[in-house]
């Protein structure tokens, strides 16, 4: 019998003052309540992820790029998912640097595998991160999904105790879980059945 995808829920804002762990750890216990997945929460403000990188792409080095030792509980974690649901805010029209460089810090860690994008924001609602995102991921080899959900102003959207208070969030939520869930198994199929060409 096959174990549950593994999805990580990534809060993409090391931001002073950040929506992010509102939204990340929210996205995660939507998941939970799906049912069927493995969800591990990842904070990026707990990982050392520097903006300069070393000269040999990520793609090229494979095992042997060096990544500083404090961003191993960070590969290990990316490696280990089936799929991810990545939370980013819009700063200036995109999403932010911590998110970037994670990114790029890594590379077979995203292939093949599934990204759900939750975004939150002013009145586009991140939306805009969201678009920026879906080439890049798509760069990577990642499978970006076609369910979104974002939270336009989202600080208007949070009950007393500063969670979503919108019931809407949860259905739209439910379904992009559904398409994550569906991708992530069927792709982890996949990679274990034929190595990834890419």
């Amino acid at each position: 019998m096959n174990t549950p995808p593994r999805i990580a829920v990534i809060t993409a804002s090391v931001r002073e003052g950040r929506g992010g762990p509102i939204f990340g750890s929210w996205m995660a216990e939507q998941a939970e309540t799906y049912g069927g997945l493995e969800v591990e929460l990842i904070d990026l403000a707990d990982h050392e992820i520097p903006l300069s990188l070393p000269a040999e792409s990520p793609k090229a080095a494979g095992d042997d790029y060096p990544r500083p030792e404090g961003q191993r509980d960070l590969t290990d974690a990316l490696e280990a998912a089936d799929g991810f649901v990545i939370v980013t805010p819009e700063y200036n029209h995109s999403y932010p640097a911590s998110l970037k460089s994670a990114l790029d810090w890594h590379f077979t860690q995203w292939q093949a595998k599934p990204v759900a994008l939750v975004s939150y924001g002013g009145d586009s609602g991140g939306r805009h991160a969201a678009l920026h995102l879906e080439n890049v991921l798509t760069e990577l080899h990642a499978h970006p999904l076609q369910a979104r959900l974002a939270f336009p102003r989202y600080w208007e959207r949070l009950d007393e105790d500063g969670r979503p208070n919108d019931p809407e969030s949860a259905v739209y939520a439910k379904a992009m879980l559904a398409q994550l869930a569906w991708w992530a198994d069927a792709l982890r199929t996949a990679r274990r059945d034929a190595p990834y060409p890419g």
